[in-house]
């Protein structure tokens, strides 16, 4: 069956890039189709009710990197958007003594030195400064490398003029640091173990290496451009969960005319004369398009849903080695009560709290994960989103929700037996924070990268959908080819975390995308 209607453009995936592509498509005047695979939009980005009555953000938890210039253009806030809480400070937990609380330019905390505090406002400033000098790099389309045209090097010119206005001294500095490793560059700023390993573990958060790797200043400085491009709003906590953020966006599209479908998988993208011209859907029906936008993940969309057979051999070949091998998991407890945390009151519980007491513990958390180990000891980032939020759970009841790092990609025949060890481990860890924890456990959910990429269609469960190494960045990301959201095909695009500038709730590759679509329109 096809349908009769022809839409300028259809996008494949329903996830929050894909809702933002849409949004700006239908705002431009444009027909545009969004298919999602799924009985829900939203992605890792959307709420899910794990047990009965207890609902959490399914991957992605705390908002950091949504634009607030983005947000103010889809109108957002006038679409529902609100918040429990912004600016989130983050509690680096300890199992002796009062954890260290870290905000934006100050960090309190007994253990620390008079030198540690200063340097903490140092290091946060100058850093803040050059994620903020990053952020207009981060948030644009990546130039083409071959220059031919004037507009190519006026490009090239606006990159190098980002940096140079740094200065001198600050512009050496950054290009001294941008390729080094963060175990590097906190171990000849601080002393303490603790906040050497609460900065570390913002470095590798969602990534597939330790603070000792390179280029894991380049992914700390990632995430602190994202906070700078929220002007403001720091780690938020979105009311009713990241759901809400979903349902704001898809508002949005909807107001600018965009059709919505979920329960609609895409078995694979049509091609006519070398042009991408539609999709079939694996009910059989084919819709046809002038533009195919793909929020799946780069090797889903060229060798699953388009085919090797459009591509040409290299190309194909690069798409192969992609590394795309996620290791971060996602912890879900139903808890029967708020749990006792020691040396924090209740109100500091809706916080940002992190087991990272060293980066030495961050790189033993990560070495199991190189030969498809579990850790022992895991670091992790939590979340008790119903501190601010009490609606996401029943009445006098909480729901924790915690990033885990570093837990391998297991495919294997024992990965059901290797998830409740790994889990036990956790909660031990937990039991060593927040003493008696276990036994207002209702119900436990942990999802490895193996099972986010089951549920949310990720391949290799990466939450950005290629690793964010320097190799897969900006200028090559995910591959050269393919790395300002054209491909080789005519008419198919990729607006995912894939693209530039990789993954978390901040929607830069959707809007980057369909501006992209909306140039070759006219």
């Amino acid at each position: 069956m096809t349908t009769a209607k022809s839409y300028h453009s259809i996008i494949i995936g329903g996830g929050h890039n894909g809702l933002v592509c849409a949004a700006t498509v239908g705002r431009a005047g444009k027909s545009v189709l969004v298919l999602e695979a799924g009985s829900e939009l939203g992605g890792a980005a959307r709420n899910r009710e794990f047990a009965p009555g207890y609902n959490v953000s399914a991957g992605a938890h705390l908002l950091h990197a949504l634009p607030s210039e983005l947000a103010r253009d889809l109108d957002l806030p006038g679409h529902g958007l609100k918040f429990a809480g912004q600016s989130l400070p983050t509690q680096a937990l300890s199992t002796v003594g009062k954890p260290l609380r870290l905000g934006d330019r100050q960090v309190d905390g007994s253990e620390l030195s008079a030198a540690d505090i200063a340097a903490y406002t140092r290091f946060s400033t100058a850093m803040s400064r050059y994620a903020a000098t990053l952020l207009p790099i981060f948030q644009s389309v990546p130039p083409r490398l071959v220059i031919e045209t004037w507009a190519q090097k006026f490009e090239f010119m606006k990159l190098a003029w980002q940096l140079r206005r740094l200065g001198r001294r600050d512009m050496r500095e950054l290009l001294r640091i941008i390729g080094m490793n963060m175990y590097d560059l906190l171990d000849e700023t601080f002393a303490s173990d603790r906040l050497k390993g609460a900065l570390a573990l913002d470095a590798v958060l969602g990534a597939e290496w330790g603070p000792r790797a390179p280029g894991t200043v380049l992914t700390y400085l990632y995430r602190l451009a994202g906070m700078a491009g929220g002007k403001g709003l720091g780690v938020a906590q979105p009311l009713g969960g990241m759901g809400a953020v979903v349902a704001a966006i898809a508002a949005s599209a909807k107001q600018a005319g965009a059709v919505l479908r979920t329960s609609a998988r895409v078995k694979r993208i049509l091609v006519e004369n070398d042009r991408a011209c539609g999709v079939e859907l694996e009910s059989g029906e084919t819709i046809r398009a002038e533009n195919i936008i793909s929020n799946a993940d780069p090797r889903t969309t060229f060798l699953s849903l388009l085919g090797a057979a459009h591509l040409d051999t290299g190309f194909v070949r690069k798409v192969h080695h992609l590394r795309a091998s996620g290791r971060a998991g996602k912890l879900h407890l139903a808890l029967k009560g708020l749990p006792n945390f020691t040396s924090i009151d209740a109100v500091a519980l809706g916080d940002r709290l992190l087991v990272a007491p060293s980066m030495d513990y961050l790189e033993r958390a990560f070495n199991p994960s190189k030969y498809h180990e579990y850790p022992s000891e895991p670091a992790l980032e939590i979340s008790i989103a119903t501190v601010r939020d009490p609606s996401l759970a029943p009445a006098g009841q909480h729901v924790l929700s915690a990033v885990v790092q570093f837990l391998p990609y297991d495919a294997g025949a024992d990965r059901d037996r290797n998830r409740a060890a790994c889990l036990e481990a956790i909660l031990v860890v937990l039991e060593q924070h927040a003493p008696g924890i276990r036994n207002l456990v209702a119900s436990a959910e942990l999802l490895t990268p193996f099972d986010i990429e089951q549920e949310f269609g990720m391949t290799g469960g990466h939450w950005h959908h290629a690793a964010m190494g320097f190799d897969q960045f900006f200028f090559t990301r995910p591959v050269p080819g393919a790395a300002q959201y054209r491909t080789p095909v005519d008419g198919l695009y990729l607006c995912g975390a894939g693209c530039h500038p990789g993954g978390g709730v901040m929607g830069i590759a959707g809007r980057n995308a369909a501006r992209r679509v909306l140039e070759g329109a006219r």
